[in-house]
């Protein structure tokens, strides 16, 4: 089948990050050290060839870069300094702008001034909305001695707005989502993939969606490094999850006026999450700033960004908490309008446009590989089924 060649691709993928990339002379040496390469799968230089060559669509249409967990181990090798797995990173960047519709995702990522003035002008929306519409400021405290919070942000009114929100946001990556799948499965026309593929293959959907499983699979690091780095990576998602789960799910009973005992699910639950959020958040802004390890050796300003983001959420939240528990008002209202005002923007920029998204692309490239491997398996039966043509 003809490709067409685009032959500004190298030069897209170095504004993503891959800045080393004309420096690979295809030695091989970086599949031969990938642990995921098996097979007739080249570990990173196939997406390399493709990326040199210009051929976009065999990029946009690759699982390769979301089954990378960057372990660094084909960087730390490379004689070159070509640094595949910086690559691979950029190849994640890029096909999360390729598969984004609105282009709003490429924008971002080739610019971070971009970013950062949609982050700050959410921001400022959110901001004014609670000076021209929020209840009022009342100093009462409740019978517990805790702030009457839901006098200032009714809760069944931030209910509305977290689904609303929310059904933006899945509407948007849900329809990225399907882009990503028609793309991926017309790099195998002649393959036929039935219904019962797509259903098998849901275990490993959720196996992988709540398990983060893929980063104990490298093992070049070392079995405890690989665990902990894992463990970290865990701890947001959890911590995220469980916090979005709260929020979106359960707000009316999280958001209360009331002041639980300690052991009451609504604290320990909350204190979990957050404790999770911060150790991971902030064992990933240390690593990043120490830059000892490969994988955290060069970091795009939306790596940055995001973690701010997540990080300035986290701690807002608790001490919106801590000031409501202690009869604190203006501090508790003051601190909930700026914690709404890093919330909002982090979701709505970073989970359908940027780095939060590839919390749906990994675990559907998983997903999607599966359904594959299965739909080749049926279509191998069916053929050793079929019967041999007669002899004339």
């Amino acid at each position: 089948m003809a490709h067409v060649v685009n032959t500004d691709l190298v030069q897209d993928l170095k504004a993503h990050g891959a800045r080393q990339i004309e420096a690979c002379f295809n030695c091989g040496n970086c599949t031969a050290v990938c642990p995921l390469s098996k097979g007739e799968v080249a570990f990173p230089r196939r997406i390399i060839r493709y990326v040199q060559t210009g051929m976009k669509d065999r990029l946009c249409g690759s699982l390769e870069p979301w089954l990378c967990y960057y372990c660094g181990q084909c960087s730390e090798t490379c004689p070159r300094n070509a640094k595949p797995g910086e690559l691979m990173m950029a190849a994640r960047r890029y096909l999360i702008g390729a598969y984004d519709w609105t282009g709003i995702g490429r924008r971002l990522y080739l610019d971070s001034r971009v970013e950062l003035g949609a982050v700050l002008g959410l921001a400022a929306i959110v901001v004014v909305l609670f000076v021209l519409f929020a209840g009022p400021m009342t100093t009462e405290l409740t019978h517990e001695g805790g702030v009457k919070l839901n006098t200032f942000a009714p809760a069944r009114v931030i209910e509305l707005i977290d689904w609303g929100i929310g059904g933006l946001l899945a509407v948007l990556l849900l329809s990225n989502v399907w882009r990503m799948h028609r793309w991926i499965m017309r790099r195998e026309p002649g393959l036929k993939v039935p219904l019962e593929a797509y259903i098998r293959g849901l275990a490993t959907l959720f196996t992988h969606f709540f398990t983060q499983k893929q980063w104990l699979g490298c093992k070049s690091e070392g079995e405890r490094l690989t665990a902990t780095k894992w463990f970290k990576h865990f701890c947001i998602f959890a911590g995220y999850v469980t916090m979005f789960v709260l929020i979106v799910v359960f707000l009316r009973w999280f958001q209360t006026d009331a002041v639980h005992p300690i052991w009451h699910p609504q604290r320990w639950l909350g204190y979990i999450a957050t404790g999770a959020l911060l150790y991971g958040v902030g064992s990933a802004l240390v690593g990043r700033w120490q830059k000892r390890h490969e994988s955290h050796k060069h970091s795009h300003p939306s790596d940055w960004i995001f973690l701010v983001l997540l990080m300035l959420t986290t701690v807002s939240g608790i001490l919106v908490h801590l000031f409501r528990i202690n009869g604190l008002a203006y501090a508790t209202y003051v601190t909930y309008v700026v914690h709404m005002a890093v919330l909002v923007p982090m979701l709505v920029v970073e989970v359908p446009f940027s780095k939060w998204a590839h919390l749906a692309y990994r675990p559907v490239a998983l997903y999607l590989h599966q359904v594959q491997q299965l739909a080749r398996e049926t279509q191998a039966r069916t053929a050793n089924l079929q019967p041999e043509p007669a002899q004339s």
